[in-house]
Parts: structure tokens; C-alpha cells; sequence
């Protein structure tokens, strides 16, 4: 027997499906699409096809007499089912010569321009789908120019292709760009060039000709042929053409492309540079129009197209910000790469960007007309403004930046300072600012540098204390989280701390602790925590006098913790409590104790899952700082010097863990309702198993046994398999367990079967919800509600 026949004997309602919906009268839409994919996915194999067509299934579902001429073919989900249906079952020629003869490629070439987007793209996808598998599976040598050299059906597709390229249609002409940028973006084989010899000098002339305005879609397509070896390994014609789109589109148009370009290893350096001028022009414009005559070297000897392209679309109110926005986005992606493959004028070009910036809020009076023009048209542009301080934080991990270090400063403080930088805006202008003050700080420091680099941080303070108190909440939460930036990459500068530490801001920032707005609040947190660090955390706190007081500022982030309506703030104490415990700084193991158990006692019944699984990681970390202070080797499997001092140390740890409640909170949270808590849970209580038991626990029966606390697990087995709620796990004797107990713990670490628990909360609930019976079910309990619940059956 055929197995992929069994498929349709042993399920015979899927033919009488697709009878009884071809027997209908009018069809619903939607029951019509669901049977065009079904019989499509039967087709995918020959036999299955040709049993379908022997009972004219097919013929009547995807033919002439099919849907196509009915009236129900005017819905798109109709239109969209057989489309697919098709492309399901193009895997074998006798489909593709089957529609191929009965006139399917008219009608896929005509969906092609669907008034449904889906429905065209799905089209132009299948018609690729069919040219690779016609070429592919009908040819034995290699194609050449010549038509009779191509499969049948190949052949009528490309005919098509070309026809529609001659025509002065552009619609028919833009459906065919589209299907050979698809065709070449998918398929790199080497028949796909003598398709593109028989359209090239067709295409080529659409850059030159007025009356069909297709040059916007040459980009897309000329990329991915560079992509293509087929292509890039050329030396001549495609170079030559891609060289020729460069000049002619519309900087607008070539800026895609110079960028695809510009991110090629296999490429003439010629076009590299000619990619990249396209790039830059605008940004030489721009450089150009600030100064008459030119104070510096622009970035550019000399142009690719005619400059004053690029000056009139500048000078234009509605080209000038996109353009700009574009050219700023193509080279923050170019900046992104770990490896350029060209050299950019830096200097040059963080002066044009430090000129765009500075016409945006109007600092700079330009001498000429183009840049009065400009700057007119660029004043408060927030678009622009965003897109150039991307770019100028992207900038900042280059070199040769250096000389232009004080006026970058200057305008970027000016931003800071101004009372028009919007908030979105002055949230970049922060992020930039920080970036290069990191880049500030590697730079070697000789007394002038030092002396620069104390002025630019009292400036930045003064502003950051104004900031702090803005009326605006966005304002306050983008300068604590500049704030925090600084802290983590200067706190080991003693200007830095001292210049610090002298302003209102740490004050400033323990007031927002109280801030009405929850992320204000987070950030504030954020910002107290990483402040701790410099205050009194430091090996040599400049802190003179009782002004910072740890104690205090732990209660704060407690008090926090236990009364903070909102997550965010809650979250946020959670993470600088394990920042600050896995840097050590909470001091003796006694204290870290407390510190540990305190905090578990305030989010034990935490509504925010968040905050719990923030806790198990602060658990984490505990037990294993506490085992390294012990001398216990972090890994459980580790070997030790003697096994006399670890098993003391493993005693002594095991207290200090159950005097902690590290063992309530965690079995607690075994059950949570939240499975990445429960998962935590259980991996932490795996590896401490580890831990505490050299041997099998499994097989350690002998404590069981002599243990009061029996009848406990039992009552523990039970409660961990119903997976009861945290909040109704009693841990207070009777019938629980005492987890205070190093004994009782012992035993329920021995008796439980974790890695039974572990393998259940790590199962997927795919397997019961992306079943075949749970789509059967799906599907039967839409009948009668067809209306309401078509697209989940579907």
C-alpha cells in the first residue's frame, strides 16, 4: 500500500468533505477557501493528485469550471485559498503541467494585481515557486538564451515576464519587477542570469525613460541580484548597470541601494566609492550651506549626480527632513557594522551632523542662502533631530573624532540646557551625551584634557539638578536613567565622584524616590541604588559625615518593596538588591543573612510574578555566596579537601539557609501559578539537593523512616502534585512541614521527586493544545457560531 495514500483510505470524510462543498449551491466564502488549501495539501503528493484528478476533484476546485467564474470568486478569501491551494500542491509536474495547460498561469498572472495585497504577493510567490520548479525539475543541461532550450511551462511564464516588460503598462510592468526581485532574492542558481540577459536591456532603459516612472522599484531589485554569487562574482555588465542606477535614480531612490552597496565584501571598489559619495552628498550639502565660503574640507572631491539635485530637495519644506532622515538612518546602520568595509571621513562628517543639530534649535546664523533656507525649514524638526543624535551616539565608538570634542560638547549641553528640546529628543540627547563622556574618559589625560573634562561634568551636573525637577515626568525618568549610565562607567574617577557628590543631584534623586509616576519611581530606585555604590559601597568613600546613612537607605528601598502600589518600583528594588549582593556588599554573612531573610518576608505574597522570580535570583545568588564563604565549591559535583570540614560546612550552610525561610519561600513557590517562578524554584532546589546529598537521596531511606516529619511530606507530595497556590501553602506545622527544620528539610529534599517536577513544568502545553484532537475539538465547537469564530477554526 501507498503510504502516502493511507492518508485518504483510512480518512474517507476528506473526499466526501470536498464533495459535499463542491455539491453545494453557494458555498460560504470562507468553508470554500478552507477546502481549496485542504484539497491543495492532499495534492502536495502525486499519487494523492492523481487520485483526486481520476475523480475530478481538482478540475472542478482549481479549473476553468471551478470557483474562477462564479460570483463567490469576488471575495478575497476565495482568491487567497486558491492561491495557496496551488502552491501546496506544486511539488511534482504533473500539477504544474496540469495548470499550466488548463490556463492557471493567466490566472495567477492576473492576480498578480489583486486588489488584495495578500492575494497579489501570494501570487507573485507562486509563480517563482513554479518557474524554479519547472526549470529545475524538467532541465538535464544547462539553459541558454534560446526559448526551445526552456521547460513548456518555464517558458510561458518567461514569455509572460517579458511581454509584460515591454508593455506601457506600468502596473504590469511593476508585477514583474516584483516577481524577478523575489526570483533572484530566493534563487541563486545559474539560470537565473539567462533570464536576466534576456530582460536586462529592458530594464536598464526604465532609468532613463520619462514615461514610466518605475526607477523606484530598480533598488530592491538590484540588490538582491549584488547578494546573489550569480551576480557579484561578475566583472561586467551587472556593475555597470548597478553604477548607471546610482547616477540616474533620485537620491531618494539611490539611497537603499548606495547603503546595500556599502554593506557588500564582493564589490568594485569603484562602485564602493561611488555608493558611498551618494550617501554622503547630502551631508556635504548641508556642511556646505553653513559656511560661504567653505571654512572646512567637506566630505566629498566631487559628486555623483548633479549636486543641485541634492540642494533643491534640501531647499524643498517637503523633502528636505526626509531625506535627511534617510541619509542619518543609512549611516547609523552603516556605523552599527563591527567591520566597515569603507572608510568614512569621520571628522568631517560629525561636523555636518553637529551643523544639522544646530540648525534644528537655531544656534547657527549660516552666511549663505541655501542654509538660511535650511535652517528655516529644519528648525524644531524632531525627526531630524532624533536621527542625527542616533548617529552621533553610534559615532562615538570610532576614532578620529577627538579635535571636535569641545564645540560637540557645547551643542550637545546647549540641548540639554534649552527649555524647547522635547522630552523624546532630550532622551537622545542623553544617551549621546553619556556615550561620549565614556569616550571622554578612555582618552589619556594631560592637564588640560583633566581640566576640560571636570568643566564638561559640572555643566553636565548643573543641568541634570534643573532636569531632576522638571514639571514633565518623561524628563525627570530619561535624566535618572542618564544619571544611572554615569554612575556605572565613571564611579572609580575621583573627579567624577567628587563632582558628584558636591551637587544637589544625589538629594534630588532620593526626593524622586517618592515621585508620583510609578517609572519615575522605578528609575529613581535605580539611580539610589547604583548611588550606594559611590556613598558609602566604595573602598574609599569620599562621603565625609553622617549625610548618606546605608541603613536608612535600605529601609527606603524596603519600604518600597512592601508598600509600592505599582510593579515597576517593587522590580526595580529587587534588581539593585542583587546587584548589590552579588558585588558583596551587604556585608558579614550574618548580615547578609538577615538582609536575605527580610527580604523574602516582604515579597513572600508578591501579587507581581516578577518581583518573585527577582527574589529566587537573589536566593540564588545567596546560597552561593554563602556555600563559597563556607569553602563549599560552588558546583555541587566539585571535589573537596576533606569530607570531615564539608560536611560541617554543609550543616552550617543547610541552618543558616532554614534560619533564613530560604526553604518555605522556595517550596512555596514551587506551586506558583506563574511557571517561570516554578521553574526557578525548582532548579534552585535541584542544585542545593546537590549540595546537601553526596549519595542518591532517592535511595537514602533510612531517614524517612526515623523522621516525625513523615507524615508531612506526604501531605507535600500531595500538595506539589495539585500544584496548590502559593497563597494557600500552610507552612506553620500540623499537617505541613517545617521548613525551619534543618532535619524535616532534609527529608523533603530527599523524598520529593524533583526531577519528576522539574521534567513537568519544562513540558510545553503544545502537546495538549496542538494536537489533532485539540484542532477537532477547536473545530466542532464552532458549529452553529460559524460567524463569531471563523478565523480561530481556520
Amino acid at each position: 500500500l501507498d503510504p502516502t495514500m493511507k492518508l485518504l483510505q483510512d480518512n474517507p470524510c476528506l473526499r466526501e468533505f470536498i464533495t459535499s462543498v463542491l455539491a453545494l449551491p453557494e458555498p460560504s466564502p470562507s468553508i470554500l477557501s478552507f477546502t481549496l488549501r485542504l484539497a491543495g495539501i492532499l495534492a502536495a503528493s502525486e499519487n494523492r493528485f492523481q487520485h483526486l484528478q481520476q475523480e475530478k476533484l481538482l478540475v472542478r476546485l482549481f479549473g476553468r469550471d471551478g470557483p474562477l467564474n462564479g460570483a463567490v470568486w469576488k471575495d478575497a478569501s476565495v482568491r487567497s485559498g486558491w492561491v495557496e491551494g496551488v502552491h501546496s500542491m506544486m511539488h511534482h509536474q504533473p500539477a504544474l503541467h496540469c495548470l499550466c495547460n488548463g490556463g492557471g498561469i493567466d490566472v495567477i498572472f492576473t492576480l498578480q494585481g489583486d486588489p488584495s495585497l495578500f492575494v497579489a504577493s501570494a501570487a507573485s510567490e507562486l509563480l517563482v515557486h513554479m518557474l524554479t520548479l519547472s526549470v529545475e525539475s524538467e532541465t538535464t543541461k544547462p539553459l541558454s538564451t534560446k526559448d526551445c532550450d526552456w521547460p513548456a511551462c518555464a517558458q510561458m511564464i518567461v514569455k509572460r515576464i517579458e511581454d509584460s516588460l515591454q508593455s506601457s503598462s506600468a502596473s504590469h510592468i511593476e508585477q514583474s519587477l516584483t516577481l524577478l526581485t523575489s526570483l533572484f532574492g530566493s534563487c541563486r542558481a545559474t539560470w537565473t542570469e539567462v533570464l536576466w540577459l534576456g530582460v536586462a536591456k529592458q530594464i536598464e532603459s526604465f532609468l532613463t525613460e520619462e514615461t514610466v516612472q518605475v526607477q523606484h522599484m530598480l533598488a530592491n531589485l538590484l540588490l538582491n541580484m549584488a547578494w546573489s554569487p550569480v551576480f557579484c562574482d561578475t566583472e561586467g555588465n551587472f556593475w555597470a548597470l548597478v553604477t548607471s542606477a546610482l547616477e540616474h535614480l533620485t537620491p531618494v531612490q539611490a539611497g537603499p541601494l548606495a547603503v546595500g552597496i556599502l554593506r557588500l565584501y564582493k564589490c568594485p571598489q569603484d562602485v564602493r566609492i561611488q555608493a558611498l559619495t551618494v550617501l554622503l552628498q547630502p551631508m556635504d550639502c548641508i556642511l556646505r550651506a553653513a559656511s560661504q565660503p567653505l571654512e572646512y574640507a567637506g566630505l566629498l572631491d566631487e559628486s555623483v549626480s548633479d549636486p543641485i539635485t541634492v540642494e533643491s530637495l534640501l531647499s524643498s519644506k517637503s523633502s528636505c527632513a526626509s531625506l535627511l532622515c534617510q541619509t542619518l538612518a543609512h549611516l547609523e546602520e552603516l556605523l552599527s557594522l563591527i567591520h566597515l568595509p569603507v572608510d568614512l571621513p569621520y571628522t568631517s562628517l560629525l561636523r555636518s551632523l553637529m551643523t544639522i543639530l544646530q540648525f534644528c534649535n537655531g544656534f547657527l546664523s549660516p552666511a549663505s542662502p541655501l542654509g538660511s533656507t535650511i535652517s528655516r525649514i529644519l528648525i524644531n524638526s524632531l525627526r531630524v533631530q532624533m536621527s542625527a543624535l542616533d548617529v552621533l551616539a553610534a559615532l562615538s565608538e570610532r576614532k578620529r573624532c577627538d579635535t571636535l570634542l569641545g564645540s560637540l560638547f557645547d551643542v550637545l549641553l546647549a540641548y540639554l540646557e534649552s527649555p524647547n528640546t522635547s522630552p523624546t529628543v532630550l532622551k537622545k540627547t542623553f544617551q549621546a551625551t553619556s556615550k561620549w563622556l565614556v569616550r571622554l574618559q578612555g582618552l589619556s589625560c594631560s592637564n588640560s584634557q583633566c581640566q576640560q573634562t571636570e568643566k564638561i561634568l559640572e555643566d553636565v551636573f548643573l543641568v541634570l539638578q534643573k532636569r531632576l525637577c522638571s514639571p514633565c515626568w518623561e524628563v525627570r525618568d530619561s535624566s535618572l536613567e542618564f544619571l544611572t549610565v554615569l554612575i556605572d562607567y565613571w564611579r572609580d574617577h575621583d573627579e567624577f565622584r567628587q563632582t558628584l557628590l558636591s551637587s544637589e543631584v544625589p538629594r534630588l534623586t532620593e526626593n524622586l524616590l517618592e515621585d508620583p509616576e510609578s517609572y519615575v519611581r522605578a528609575s529613581a530606585v535605580t539611580a539610589v541604588g547604583h548611588l550606594a555604590f559611590i556613598t558609602y559601597f566604595a573602598p574609599e568613600s569620599p562621603v565625609i559625615g553622617n549625610q548618606y546613612n546605608k541603613e536608612n537607605t535600605v529601609a527606603k528601598l524596603q519600604e518600597i518593596l512592601s508598600t509600592d502600589p505599582e510593579g515597576f518600583p517593587r522590580r526595580a528594588v529587587i534588581s539593585i538588591f542583587t546587584q548589590w549582593l552579588r558585588q558583596g556588599c551587604t556585608g558579614q554573612l550574618e548580615d547578609t543573612e538577615r538582609f536575605v531573610s527580610r527580604v523574602i518576608q516582604i515579597v513572600e505574597h508578591d501579587l507581581d510574578w516578577e518581583v518573585r522570580l527577582g527574589v529566587l535570583e537573589l536566593v540564588e545568588i545567596f546560597c552561593i555566596h554563602t556555600n563559597c564563604r563556607l569553602g563549599l565549591p560552588k558546583c555541587p559535583y566539585a571535589p573537596v579537601s576533606s569530607a570531615v570540614t564539608s560536611s560541617i560546612h554543609q550543616n552550617e550552610s543547610l541552618q543558616i539557609f532554614c534560619r533564613a525561610k530560604l526553604f518555605s519561600f522556595l517550596f512555596q513557590s514551587l506551586c506558583d501559578c506563574d511557571k517561570p517562578v516554578s521553574q526557578k524554584a525548582c532548579h534552585i532546589l535541584l542544585v542545593l539537593r546537590g549540595h546537601f546529598y553526596q549519595i542518591s537521596p532517592l535511595q537514602d531511606s533510612s531517614m524517612a523512616g526515623d523522621s516525625s516529619a513523615g507524615c508531612g511530606i506526604a501531605w507535600l507530595q500531595r500538595t506539589l502534585r495539585q500544584g496548590s497556590l502559593a497563597q494557600n501553602f500552610p507552612t506553620d506545622g500540623g499537617n505541613g512541614v517545617d521548613f525551619q527544620d534543618p532535619e524535616s528539610v532534609m527529608l523533603a529534599l530527599g523524598t520529593i521527586d524533583l526531577e519528576e517536577l522539574h521534567d513537568e513544568l519544562n513540558k510545553s502545553s503544545d502537546h495538549v493544545e496542538k494536537s489533532p484532537q485539540s484542532l477537532l475539538e477547536d473545530i466542532l465547537a464552532t458549529v452553529g457560531t460559524t460567524e463569531e469564530n471563523e478565523a480561530d477554526c481556520y
